[in-house]
């Protein structure tokens, strides 16, 4: 999830590695949005799912 995350912050920041003085910024962005991927993941329900259980 992390990985996605910090792809996804590389790709719209346009930084590969941010400066230091925006480390803290980046890493928080990359922490909400992996954050955010698990709780659509979870909150996800999938038809048929259980019948195959």
């Amino acid at each position: 999830m992390r990985a996605a995350a910090l792809q996804y912050v590389r790709k719209v920041s346009g930084f590969r590695a941010p400066a230091a003085h925006n480390q803290e910024v980046f890493d928080r962005a990359v922490a909400e949005i992996a954050d955010a991927t698990q709780r659509l993941l979870d909150g996800l329900e999938i038809r048929g799912a259980a019948a195959r259980a």
